[in-house]
């Protein structure tokens, strides 16, 4: 091969790593990443096509317990936006950003949200703050908002495109929120009621009117004491609760013990903190919305 022709090659090389030129509408898609599943897929619906997204903690997983790695820091560093949940979730996170050296913000999204309190099981007496605000519809559209804003940030070119997608979404969201509402309607009140695996769904319940009553705290980390799954087992025979439900992310023997010693039927699976595998019935926001309220009016007498 003669130098001539050598160096034209390496010269394309060189474009091709480099990208399209200024102006070249061929543009490389920005690189972000979201630390969960829930928050991957509504950065995916806000950025449309512009965007690249990584979930750190993907399909099923569990953001409590999360063991980041090496990767994890490489995809960071290489990010030009992590989007968090905040309020406590990821414990993890600081530090992985921080060994990931990364110059890229770090966008909340549940910044704004009105957060709720609950007690510390580990810690009588203390509360600590509730982090799946995203189970209350009128909270995800706080989230949106602040990707929306985030991507902004990041991207100036595609703020057309970012805030229509936003104002899109949103408008679904309105839609799913009046879903949500007349199922839950449609369960006789006294029967609104029931157990899961741990206490992900306060902001839900606070938002629809249903109770729900959990063996694990807010993280699935902790686990319940025999005094607490007796105390639990007491209350579902006292108040009649009609189903207990396992979640995505749980391990469903404790709530299998339950069922057993109470009689109470076990519904469908629910999806908390993670969305399920691209196949399954929550492979997005909206799908596991929906999919977790039709096994609540399924299993309480609802339609």
């Amino acid at each position: 091969m003669g130098s001539i022709t050598r160096r034209i090659l390496l010269a394309g090389l060189a474009a091709l790593i480099a990208g399209p030129a200024a102006g070249d509408d061929a543009r490389p898609r920005k690189f972000v990443v979201a630390s969960t599943s829930i928050i991957a897929d509504l950065v995916r619906k806000v950025s449309g096509d512009r965007i690249e997204v990584k979930a750190l903690v993907g399909p099923n997983g569990d953001a409590h317990v999360y063991s980041p790695t090496p990767g994890d820091a490489k995809e960071i560093a290489a990010a030009a936006v992590v989007f968090v949940n905040g309020l406590g979730l990821e414990g993890w996170l600081p530090r992985l950003v921080s060994a990931a050296g990364t110059k890229a913000p770090v966008v909340v999204v549940a910044r704004g949200v009105p957060a709720r309190r609950m007690p510390d099981e580990e810690h009588p007496g203390r509360s600590v703050t509730d982090p799946h605000a995203w189970q209350s519809i009128a909270d995800a559209k706080i989230y949106v908002a602040n990707i929306r804003d985030g991507l902004v940030a990041a991207d100036p070119a595609g703020k057309a495109a970012y805030e229509a997608n936003a104002q899109a979404y949103l408008a679904k969201l309105d839609d799913l929120d009046k879903e949500v509402r007349t199922a839950i309607a449609s369960i006789p009140a006294e029967r609104r009621k029931i157990i899961t695996t741990h206490d992900a769904f306060g902001y839900f319940g606070a938002a629809y009117g249903m109770s729900f009553i959990a063996p694990e705290g807010v993280s699935t980390d902790s686990e319940p004491s025999a005094k607490d799954v007796a105390r639990i087992i007491r209350k579902i025979k006292q108040q009649k609760i009609p189903a207990v439900f396992l979640e995505n992310v749980s391990d469903p023997r404790l709530i299998e013990q339950i069922a057993r010693e109470t009689g109470a039927a076990i519904g469908g699976k629910l999806y908390s903190d993670a969305l399920s595998e691209p196949a399954g019935p929550a492979a997005t926001y909206i799908d596991m919305m929906r999919h977790n309220v039709r096994e609540f009016a399924k299993a309480l007498g609802g339609v």
